[in-house]
This record gives structure tokens, C-alpha cells and sequence, in this order.
């Protein structure tokens, strides 16, 4: 019966919608730019699951930092669906009646309301959303480190790990199929992957003595890691099982914190090799590595954007602190105080920590939202692109 009301709600949805463009034969214009808020009105839904996507779509485009909501009447496009029976029908139109999206997604409400948030977002706007997206998290509420997973708006958070033991650095795969992190439950710092649908966890890297801090390639296909299995902790490169081990850099320092550029062409890092933290980035293919000036004595965990233009990381000035440098420039701006920053998709916004929470953070504007809180101490995000 739910399927049939919501078909019924749909349809009559859609014939509503879609009349003005029947009765205007001139095909509709309307230029964005990408700079502007883009002014949005979010009609009610209808059907069973109507109030929960209606939230969920208001709240993420409010979060993209894209648009301002507003009256249909005012608007320059209106956002309405139907949800119910394990479907959303999704409808953007413009300010004449135009459809500019149209689309149909299955699944649990939340998941599916998140992929239409981002199909408005990327159909207006050309950007990559962030509403579908996931992160990882250590939190010590159990009086343990342990792994947990969260939507991007901090729902639906879960206890991934166990282990009551040291559970930490977790990296979620760009598929958001697999956890790669760093666990303790041997006494030694070994590298395990978990299976996110089958539960099923294996330790991928666990040469004697230190195994830690793996990152995703953009495709998935290869991790970067942190081993000192030929004496000093240096970074390696291996596939995404573990095999294949390969030494990228040669120092007397510690090298940590890896992150791929979007094009897996690179890895920035942290090494005190010169003395204190500092970033630099290298080639996979090997080579020498080249620092990246910040103007700061102590850089760690950097985050590189999707877009390839900017590096986020922890800076240390009494407390910590994030900062962002602009690769083509150079320039460097501390955002805010907190550590372990990671971009999202959309190269704007980013999550941290900032002890007590994990923090969205729209890089733009400066808004700042706790996503996931009242777990402890809270640390190491690791966004989903």
C-alpha cells in the first residue's frame, strides 16, 4: 500500500510540476554563476518518508554553502520529491517551470536523499557534493580507541572496532567499501583492512616493527604507509592487500601522515628529517622530496584537496592549530584551532578535530559544525571522496 500511495503522490507531483513547462513552449535560460548563492525553495514532499527527506535535502544544501533557501516565488529553482516504499523521485525546477533534474533513487531515505542533494548540487553548480559522503573517526568512549564511522552530517554513527585495544589513523577507501587503520591487538602497530559489508578483518601489513598510518590512492587500488621494517620509519607504497611493499623515501627523520595528490601522482608527507615537523611532497614513482614552505616550525597530518590547489594540516603555536597553503602562491592562513584536518570532495569544506568534537567546517565562510560529539575525545577523521 505504501508503494502504491507513494506512486499515486509521486505522479501527481510530477503532473503539477512539469504543466507550466507544457503550457510555455519557450525553452527556459537561466545563467549561474558558480560564485553566487544560488537562491533555492524546498517545497514539501509528499508521501510516507516525506518530513525525513525534506530535512535531510534542506539541511545538506544549507550545508553546501552554495545556496540560500528561500519562497517559491522568489526563488530561481525549486526542489521537491516524493519519498516512500524505499524511493525517492527527486524534481529541480527553474523559475518557469523548466526540469533541470528529474531522478529516481532507491535505498534507505537518508542514503537516498543525500544522492539527490548532490545531484542538485552538482546539476546548479558543476562542483562535486558532499552530502552522500562518510567519515572515519577514533573515539575513546568506550575507554578505548576505537574506529567508528559517520554519515558526513553526523548521523548514523557506528562502532566499527572492537578490539579493546589501540584502534587508530583510520582511512576509509574512496568506495567507502573498505577501513583501512592502524590497530595495537598484537602489542605491535600493525595495518588491518575491514570489509565494511562483510565485517571481515585482515591484517594487510605487519612487517616487525612499526606498521602504521595507511591513506588510499584516489583510485583505491594502492595504500600509502608508514613501515620500518629496514630500521628507521619511512614511507611505503603497496597495493591495497598489503603485497608489493615498496620503499619512497630515504631520510634520518620520521616520515608520517601521508596524503595522495587527486591524481595519485604524489604524496605529501610530514618529516622532522630537518628537525622539527615540516611537509614535503614526493613522486611515487621515487626520487628526492620537496619541502613546501608554510612559515611554521611544526607541520603535521596534511590533508590535499580534490582540486590539487591547496594542503591542509596541523600547525603547533602553543596549541594546535589548522592551516590551509595555497600551492600556486604559497600563501598560508590558520582556520581554526584543532588538528587532523581532511578535505572533502567539494575542496571547500573540511572536518577536524577539535578534541571534544569533530567539526565541519565550510572553508569559505567560515561556518563552523560540530558533526559528531558527546563520544569523548574525539580525533583523526578520515573523509570519504
Amino acid at each position: 500500500m505504501i508503494l502504491t500511495s507513494t506512486s499515486r503522490l509521486s505522479a501527481l507531483l510530477l503532473s503539477a510540476l512539469l504543466l507550466p513547462t507544457l503550457l510555455n513552449a519557450q525553452e527556459a535560460t537561466i545563467t549561474v554563476k558558480k560564485s553566487d548563492a544560488i537562491s533555492v525553495a524546498i517545497k514539501p514532499f509528499s508521501g510516507s518518508d516525506a518530513a525525513i527527506a525534506g530535512k535531510v535535502v534542506a539541511n545538506d544544501l544549507d550545508l553546501s554553502g552554495l545556496f540560500s533557501i528561500g519562497i517559491p516565488e522568489r526563488a530561481s529553482f525549486s526542489v521537491a520529491g516524493a519519498s516512500g516504499g524505499g524511493s525517492l523521485q527527486g524534481i529541480v525546477t527553474d523559475n518557469r517551470g523548466g526540469v533541470v533534474l528529474q531522478k529516481t533513487y532507491s535505498g534507505d531515505t537518508r542514503s537516498a536523499a543525500h544522492k539527490f542533494s548532490d545531484d542538485i548540487v552538482e546539476t546548479l553548480t558543476g562542483q562535486n557534493g558532499i552530502a552522500a559522503s562518510k567519515f572515519a573517526f577514533v573515539s575513546n568512549r568506550t575507554g578505548s580507541k576505537e574506529i567508528y564511522i559517520s554519515d558526513y552530517d553526523g548521523a548514523n554513527q557506528r562502532q566499527i572496532t572492537q578490539e579493546r585495544a589501540i584502534s587508530v589513523a583510520p582511512a576509509l577507501s574512496p568506495d567507502k567499501s573498505r577501513l583501512a587503520y592502524t590497530g595495537y591487538q598484537s602489542g605491535y602497530a600493525d595495518i588491518y583492512l575491514i570489509d565494511l559489508q562483510s565485517g571481515a578483518r585482515t591484517p594487510i601489513l605487519k612487517y616487525p616493527g612499526t606498521n602504521s598510518g595507511a591513506s588510499f590512492s584516489p583510485d583505491g587500488s594502492r595504500v600509502a604507509c608508514t613501515l620500518s621494517r629496514d630500521g628507521n620509519p619511512e614511507l611505503y607504497i603497496a597495493s591495497a592487500n598489503g603485497s608489493g611493499a615498496r620503499r619512497l623515501t630515504r631520510s634520518r627523520g620520521v616520515e608520517s601522515s601521508p596524503s595522495w595528490s587527486p591524481d595519485g601522482s604524489e604524496i605529501v608527507y610530514s618529516s622532522d628529517d630537518s628537525g622539527g615537523p615540516q611537509l614535503y611532497r614526493i613522486s611515487v614513482a621515487g626520487g628526492a622530496p620537496r619541502r613546501i614552505s608554510t612559515g611554521f616550525n611544526y607541520c603535521t597530518e596534511p590533508s590535499w584537496s580534490p582540486d590539487g590547489k591547496k594542503i591542509a594540516f596541523t600547525v603547533r603555536q602553543g596549541g594546535f592549530s589548522i592551516a590551509v597553503v595555497e600551492l600556486a602562491t604559497g600563501a598560508t592562513r590558520i582556520l581554526d584551532q584543532g588538528q587532523d584536518p581532511s578535505w572533502g570532495a567539494d575542496s571547500r569544506h573540511l572536518i577536524y578535530s577539535d578534541g571534544s568534537a569533530i567539526v565541519l567546517m565550510d572553508t569559505i565562510k567560515g561556518r563552523k559544525t560540530p558533526v559528531a560529539s558527546g563520544l569523548g575525545k574525539v580525533s583523526e577523521p578520515s573523509w570519504s571522496r
